[in-house]
C-alpha cells in the first residue's frame, strides 16, 4: 500500500518553537528553532514512514469561518511572538525544497485543508493517508489503517501513531465520535465552550452510551420518569440548558471535508518534484 503524508505545518512549527530553546540561530542571527524542529520532524517522518506522496497544509493569516461564527474562538490564545511567525515562510521554503507542494485556503484552517485532501484520498484504493501534526484535532479523521495520525507526544522526537484502536484506547470512542465528545466537553485550547460542568469522563460515557449528541438529545426528549444511568436528573437539566451550545461546539470542532481543492497525487509525488528542483538549481 502506498503512503500519502499530509503535514499540519503550523501545528508542527508552533510545537517546535515552544519545545526548543531560543538559542538556535542562523549565521546572520535569525532565530531558527521552530524551523529546525520542523525540519527534524520532517526528516524523521521521511525516514520512518517512507512516503510516496506528501502535501503540506498551512494556515493563512486572517479570520476563519469559525472566528466569524464565534468571535471568542481561540480568543484566549496569546498572539505568538514575531520570532515565531517569521519562521513560517522558512518552513515553506524547506518543504518546497523537498518537492512538497503547499496547500492553503482563505477562511479555513490547515485542518480543513487536510480533511478535504484526506477525503479525496479515501477514493484511491491501496493508499494510506498519514496525517503528521503537533496536536490531536485531526483524530476525528482516523479510519482503521487507511487514515492514521502521526503526532508528537513530547518535544519533537517522541512520536505516536493513532489508528482506530489507539483512538478507542484513549477515549473509549470511535474517531468520528470525537467531535461529539468535544461538543459536550468543549476544547479549552480552542476556547470551544461545550457544556459547562461536563468533563472528559462524563462526556465520553454519554457518547459511548448514546452514540452522538443528536441521539443523546433525542433520548432526553423522550425520557419520562427517573432517567437511567449515565443520565441523571441534574445532568439532564444541564444538558437541556446548554443544548444549543453543545450542538454549536460540535460544529466548531468538525473539520471541513469539502473545500474546493485541486487534488492530484501527481502533484504530491515529492521525489519527482524534488529532482526537478535540483535540476532547476543546477541550470
Amino acid at each position: 500500500m502506498k503512503k500519502l503524508i499530509l503535514i499540519d505545518s503550523n501545528a508542527l512549527v508552533h510545537r517546535a518553537f515552544h519545545a526548543l530553546p531560543p538559542t538556535l540561530n542562523s549565521p546572520s542571527g535569525v532565530l531558527t528553532n521552530a524551523v529546525y524542529g520542523f525540519t527534524s520532524v520532517l526528516l524523521k517522518m521521511l525516514k520512518e514512514l517512507k512516503p510516496d506522496y506528501i502535501a503540506a497544509a498551512f494556515d493563512l493569516a486572517g479570520p476563519t469561518f469559525r472566528h466569524e461564527a464565534f468571535a471568542e474562538y481561540k480568543i484566549h490564545r496569546p498572539k505568538g511572538p514575531d520570532e515565531l511567525y517569521a519562521q513560517i515562510p522558512l518552513a515553506k521554503e524547506v518543504v518546497r525544497a523537498f518537492g512538497i507542494p503547499v496547500y492553503e485556503q482563505e477562511g479555513y484552517e490547515a485542518d480543513d485543508v487536510i480533511g478535504t485532501l484526506a477525503e479525496h484520498a479515501r477514493t484511491h484504493r491501496d493508499l494510506q493517508t498519514i496525517i503528521v501534526t503537533g496536536d490531536l484535532d485531526t483524530l476525528q479523521l482516523v479510519q482503521d489503517e487507511r487514515v492514521v495520525v502521526f503526532t508528537l507526544k513530547k518535544g519533537v522526537t517522541d512520536t505516536v501513531t493513532y489508528n482506530e484502536k489507539a483512538v478507542r484506547d484513549r477515549y473509549g470512542l470511535d474517531p468520528e465520535q470525537v467531535v461529539d465528545f468535544k461538543g459536550l466537553k468543549g476544547d479549552p485550547s480552542d476556547n470551544i465552550p461545550g457544556v459547562p460542568g461536563i468533563g472528559e469522563k462524563t462526556a465520553a460515557a454519554l457518547i459511548a452510551k448514546f452514540g452522538s449528541i443528536e441521539k443523546l438529545y433525542e433520548t432526553i426528549d423522550h425520557t419520562s420518569g427517573k432517567p437511567k444511568p449515565p443520565l441523571t436528573e441534574k445532568l439532564i437539566e444541564k444538558l437541556v440548558e446548554y443544548r444549543d451550545q453543545a450542538f454549536f461546539s460540535k460544529k466548531l470542532s468538525t473539520i471541513v471535508l469539502n473545500l474546493d481543492i485541486d487534488f492530484g497525487l501527481e502533484q504530491m509525488d515529492w521525489r519527482k518534484l524534488e529532482e526537478s528542483t535540483r535540476l532547476a538549481v543546477r541550470h
